[in-house]
């Protein structure tokens, strides 16, 4: 005789795969799981010929519109397409992004797109913030998207990063060494935190400003806001960057100069300055490395003139 299950454990493996095991928890708690019209808890184990009923919203799944967006294609063949994302374009759709996302620019462009990443997100393999620019890898077919997915989770892509960041470095390079997990005071943001995903940054100084420093950033693991994180836990938070410090509050630490010059450089920067540089990947089916590059975008670069002139000037 086959020995009764918890409920919980009995619906995973029957419900749509989009309803995860702590939505069933959720459904549980509030009455909309039944056994023979009987509302039931987690623990319930279910009995041979008992009818077990489940109530639930259905997704709304948006449809997915080519739009001609314009593309900055730093690569592309008939199996994968690298773009220089620009910052304020959100890669795929989401709740309330339905249309003017990456996604919509790659439907209209390419003929094909892998569907391994789910239906509102064909192609995309890996992403970037909405306020971050640069170098981002979309797929052609299934085949190619997994094997960049495998290199991706070996971590034999090379990712560099170009951050500019508050405040001076005593070293020309180091590490930072933290894991990183959801910040329990805001579910938005994540923060360095002991029951975090380990996490390494490596960084090595560019240029140095009188308040600001330009560093070239490897991520050795792909965590959500990682450079972000890392920076700011470091008390080098990226300049511009509204969610993690980087912006009016470290104005009050300069002179009066350095407190103007400042203000004039957020004003020409309405997000975090963090541009996606440099990809090393091997090519999927060639097997050949390819090592792509990203120009900065114009509002980094504008900033970055204006800092090298004071630095002359001053």
């Amino acid at each position: 005789m086959q020995k009764p299950v918890r409920v919980d454990k009995f619906l995973s493996s029957r419900l749509p795969s989009h309803i995860t095991r702590n939505q069933v928890q959720k459904l549980l708690k509030i009455g909309k799981i039944r056994a023979n019209g009987k509302a039931i808890k987690a623990s319930h184990l279910v009995e041979p010929r008992e009818h077990i009923t489940v109530e639930y919203d259905m997704p709304y799944t948006p449809t997915l519109y080519a739009e001609n967006i314009a593309l900055d294609i730093v690569y592309e063949d008939d199996y994968l397409i690298v773009v220089n994302k620009p910052a304020g374009l959100i890669v795929h759709p989401g709740a309330g992004n339905s249309t003017g996302t990456l996604v919509n620019a790659l439907i209209y462009h390419c003929e094909h797109l892998s569907n391994d990443n789910g239906l509102l997100r064909p192609g995309i393999v890996h992403r970037l913030d909405k306020d971050t620019s640069g170098l981002l890898i979309s797929a052609k077919d299934n085949s190619i998207h997994g094997n960049l997915r495998s290199q991706f989770s070996k971590r034999t892509i090379e990712k560099y990063y170009y951050a500019l960041v508050w405040g001076q470095f005593p070293d020309d390079r180091g590490d930072i060494d933290a894991p990183i997990g959801r910040s329990p005071k805001n579910r938005k943001k994540f923060t360095v935190i002991d029951t975090g995903r380990p996490s390494l940054t490596r960084y090595e100084v560019l240029e140095r400003f009188d308040f600001l420093t330009l560093v070239r950033v490897k991520l050795e693991t792909g965590r959500t806001h990682q450079i972000r994180v890392h920076m700011t836990h470091v008390n080098h938070p990226l300049f511009g960057d509204p969610y993690y410090g980087g912006r009016n509050s470290n104005i009050i630490k300069l002179n009066m100069r350095n407190r103007q010059l400042a203000a004039r450089l957020l004003s020409m920067l309405n997000r975090q300055a963090l541009h996606a540089r440099r990809l090393i990947f091997q090519h999927p089916l060639t097997n050949e490395t390819m090592d792509l590059r990203a120009p900065l975008h114009d509002d980094m670069e504008a900033v970055l003139a204006v800092l090298r002139a004071e630095s002359k000037s001053g």
